[in-house]
């Protein structure tokens, strides 16, 4: 267990460490949120990034899933800064849906702590919908919904969670729900330092506070579709190269803006369409209940 401290992260010691881009921390992380992608990681990293050490520069390193090839070394170099006295970790929500990923993390790191969180399903699927930067019209059909791969699936939790708690076992794995952070943010934030071993974090002296934060706020489709596909080849060559400073300032830019978001406004998900996608949901959302003893009313069909 790491030890506690009541230091802020400014004021504690650092790793010694030679300045350069491939410095590696001789550490890998004491705990990963997976996921899946909209269900509030992004907020958790921000209230917990003064806390714990996360990776210099991004939030997401994907490297189980994409820059494995690069090795370990890579990967640590992305915590080389970090305290020594408090536990460090990341949140990459691409690691739920991925079994390669379980089982790369299980290798690595089998005593990694887990936290998955989870989110009605209709609602994370349109949210990472918009994300993704499809078009603003979302499909009215399940048929049209399964060109888009990973979507649905994304969103039947059940199987995937089994898995995590199988590998790294029940005492190992947080789930954490959405709602909960809707309805108590400040308990379920409780309730993951304790998991990972921290002092409890006051929301109301955090700058980050209850506020959305969102990684990539999708509120319009993208401006120009091929634009769009471009510049997400350079989104993931810059992160691949390590290149933080120049993604930051590209994200900060109007033209990203555009790229992202310069198309037609998302609407609300319709309400038949939410109706027709809960009735698909609703089996697995039956199984997660029993799985987690949990009553998720909120997330069946409206009656």
């Amino acid at each position: 267990m790491p030890q506690r401290s009541n230091l802020g992260y400014r004021d504690m010691p650092k790793r010694e460490h030679c300045s350069g881009r491939g410095i590696s921390s001789g550490r890998l992380p004491d705990f990963i949120g997976v996921g899946p992608p909209r269900t509030g990681t992004t907020w958790l990293h921000e209230v917990l990034k003064t806390q714990v050490g996360v990776p210099a520069g991004i939030k997401e390193t994907h490297f189980f899933t994409l820059h494995y090839d690069k090795g370990l070394a890579w990967y640590q170099a992305h915590f080389y800064n970090c305290p020594v006295n408090r536990p460090i970790g990341e949140f990459c929500p691409s690691y739920f849906d991925s079994p390669e990923a379980r089982g790369l993390i299980a290798r690595h790191i089998p005593r990694c702590k887990i936290i998955c969180t989870l989110r009605e399903p209709a609602g994370r699927l349109y949210s990472q919908y918009r994300m993704l930067r499809y078009p603003a019209k979302f499909p009215n059909h399940l048929d049209e919904l399964r060109k888009f791969p990973g979507l649905l699936e994304g969103s039947r939790y059940v199987a995937r969670l089994s898995a995590w708690l199988e590998t790294f076992g029940p005492k190992n794995v947080l789930v954490l729900l959405y709602d909960d952070l809707v309805d108590n943010p400040q308990r379920l934030l409780d309730d993951v330092c304790s998991f990972i071993g921290i002092e409890p974090v006051a929301l109301d002296s955090s700058p980050v506070g209850t506020k959305v934060v969102n990684l990539f706020p999708a509120c319009k489709a993208p401006g120009l579709l091929p634009l769009g596909r471009l510049s997400d080849s350079m989104l993931y060559w810059l992160r691949s190269h390590r290149m933080y400073r120049v993604l930051k300032l590209w994200q900060e830019s109007p033209l990203w803006n555009f790229c992202f978001g310069g198309g037609q406004a998302y609407g609300p998900l319709a309400p038949e369409t939410e109706a027709r996608l809960r009735r698909f949901f609703l089996p697995d959302v039956e199984e997660l209940e029993k799985l987690l003893k949990r009553d998720l009313r909120r997330w069946k069909p409206l009656l």
